[in-house]
């Protein structure tokens, strides 16, 4: 997964025609942290956020973690209405 990334990160660096160098300098990282990110090697959530942020891609950390706008747990309790119960109560007695 982490290979996966760091290749789409590098041909979207190419395709804007932008060196490694030029790039980790918009970011605000290190020529190497960048080059470990795009090989896959490892890197850090920080490292990934400023490199995606300089590629003018932010929208892709959105969709990371969508917050959901639908809670599955209302879903269920309105598909089922709720039943009252039948029959009648018997009272306890004391003993």
């Amino acid at each position: 997964m982490e290979s996966g990334l760091g290749e789409k990160l590098k041909t979207l660096r190419l395709y804007r025609n932008i060196d490694q160098k030029t790039l980790a300098e918009r970011a605000g990282v290190s020529v190497r942290a960048l080059r470990s990110l795009e090989a896959g090697d490892g890197s850090t959530l920080a490292t990934l956020v400023r490199v995606v942020r300089a590629l003018g891609r932010q929208d892709w950390l959105e969709t990371i973690a969508p917050v959901p706008t639908i809670n599955p747990l209302s879903l269920t309790r309105e598909a089922q209405p709720r039943q009252r119960a039948s029959g009648t109560r018997r009272r306890r007695t004391a003993e």
